[in-house]
């Protein structure tokens, strides 16, 4: 790819993000939020914030990249020409949003078959957006612009885990999950993005979960690749289509924690 189809796609994403940005901010803490039940996985919510954001960027696509396919959370997918597809998650975290917590973020990735080449973590109402792949990876919000990096190795005895939900997918799922967290120094739920988020910043070792679409992770893919970090399946394979979902800050630590994953029932 050249340097000026990565600069092309590059300021593609973040005026992407820069539409979605109001549109979740509007009905944020408001008592004007109106709020939908999916009803697919007990309450699903969905808001008229998520389907506005992800409208919004939609059609800022339609004006810059209107040959791309998209695959959007709220309204399916569109096909395109060029073999490059936009992954866009309006709202990762409904829940949180609509429970107010600036945990929430909105996904952008665009990529091709192989994966995401490019991604955006962004939250609107902290004001905070990393950014990893084609060449960059930084976070500009609060405190500066700064470069992303994954905190080197140290023990999982030693580690930060996180996780959204403390029932993670099936029965043997989470038996596998907690082979994991028993052994880490500190675990923490109910992040959504934001976790991805703080594995590229170093914050974090790991995050680990279950039952996840192709919107919910590819963004997040591209940012901890960008910042070191690995991110793949429970097998180790590659994770860009979703389901379980590993996501470390280093080789290291990775192997670990996989191995945990993968010492009982499949």
């Amino acid at each position: 790819m050249d340097d000026a189809l990565k600069a092309e796609l590059l300021a593609c994403a973040l005026a992407l993000a820069n539409a979605a940005r109001p549109e979740t901010l509007r009905y944020f803490r408001s008592d004007t939020l109106e709020t939908d039940d999916k009803g697919t996985q007990g309450f699903d919510p969905v808001t008229v914030a998520d389907r506005n954001a992800e409208a919004a960027m939609r059609a800022t696509l339609g004006h810059l990249r209107p040959n791309d396919a998209i695959f959007g959370e709220e309204f399916g997918e569109s096909v395109g020409t060029t073999g490059l597809t936009w992954v866009l998650d309006p709202i990762d975290g409904t829940r949180g949003y609509i429970a107010g917590t600036p945990t929430w973020g909105v996904l952008i990735a665009v990529g091709d078959d192989s994966g995401p080449l490019l991604g955006i973590i962004d939250q609107p109402y902290i004001g905070e957006r990393f950014v990893g792949g084609l060449g960059q990876r930084w976070r500009d919000g609060p405190g500066g612009f700064l470069g992303l990096r994954c905190r080197p190795p140290r023990p999982l005895s030693e580690a930060i885990l996180f996780s959204t939900f403390p029932e993670v997918g099936t029965k043997d799922d989470l038996a596998a999950f907690r082979r994991v967290a028993d052994r880490a120094r500190l675990v923490r739920y109910g992040m959504d993005c934001y976790a991805y988020a703080l594995v590229a910043t170093g914050q974090v070792d790991l995050v680990i979960e279950a039952g996840l679409a192709a919107y919910d992770i590819q963004a997040p893919i591209a940012v901890i690749e960008a910042a070191g970090g690995i991110v793949t399946d429970w097998q180790g394979g590659p994770a860009h289509r979703g389901g379980r979902v590993i996501a470390a800050a280093n080789a290291e630590i990775h192997a670990e924690a996989i191995a945990l994953l993968q010492s009982g029932p499949a």
